[in-house]
């Protein structure tokens, strides 16, 4: 009966670590070459909930009313927004900033960590090239850095614009209160404090080819705060 309990007890701890390695290679992913392929933040999650009666359908082939240019005069953040949705009707202004926050909090992370592959099709080319210049004197510099996103505070779009009919831009300001902390090569606290949260705003701009079949928006513009 003894031995028996033993490989009854082997038999379940190996089902839970088996699970447990499934579930972190899901979340975590895989380097495969294909990194791009990770989960992009703007496109939400299936619902579970029960459907209602009625589904909503993008309505491309529904007229909607024009947006009038002016050349003298730039267009209102409502009028602009609208644009963009009369472009794309899959645009949606509360759905993009649950993406953009989402984006933020991994980007944000993934810098920290100096993790140049999550990055990478998260950013514009000049913005990448930036970020992984600053992560690559970092860690010659041998310091660490730790951010950590406690909690968002506002997230509001304040520009929006449509070029060429062809590529949408949309920026979004984030209050958010972080952790930040910098160590040096033997683990000493060189910038912040670990117990500390510290109020940051930041100003985002994403970009995506509405034309295009990539849900994908691209950070093109990380905007210093007057």
């Amino acid at each position: 009966m003894g031995d028996g309990f033993v490989f009854i007890e082997i038999v379940i701890f190996a089902m839970i670590a088996a699970f447990l390695v499934y579930r972190l290679r899901s979340v975590l992913g895989r380097r495969t070459g294909e990194e791009r392929q990770r989960p992009n933040p703007f496109t939400p999650a299936p619902s579970t909930a029960k459907p209602d009666n009625v589904v909503p359908l993008p309505e491309r082939n529904r007229p909607r009313p024009d947006v009038a240019v002016s050349p003298d005069e730039p267009l209102s953040l409502a009028a602009s927004i609208e644009q963009i949705r009369a472009a794309d009707p899959t645009f949606e202004e509360k759905h993009f900033l649950e993406g953009a926050k989402a984006a933020f909090a991994m980007i944000v992370d993934a810098f920290a960590r100096g993790d140049t592959a999550t990055l990478r099709p998260l950013l514009a080319d000049d913005v990448y090239e930036s970020f992984a210049r600053v992560i690559r004197d970092r860690q010659a510099a041998g310091e660490q850095h730790e951010a950590r996103i406690e909690f968002v505070r506002e997230a509001e779009v304040v520009e929006a614009r449509l070029d060429a009919g062809r590529t949408a831009f949309v920026t979004v300001r984030l209050v958010t209160d972080q952790v930040n902390v910098v160590r040096d090569r033997d683990g000493t606290i060189i910038d912040g404090d670990p117990k500390a949260l510290v109020e940051n705003v930041d100003v985002w701009t994403f970009a995506r080819n509405i034309r295009s079949r990539d849900p994908n928006w691209s950070l093109v513009e990380v905007r210093p705060v007057q």
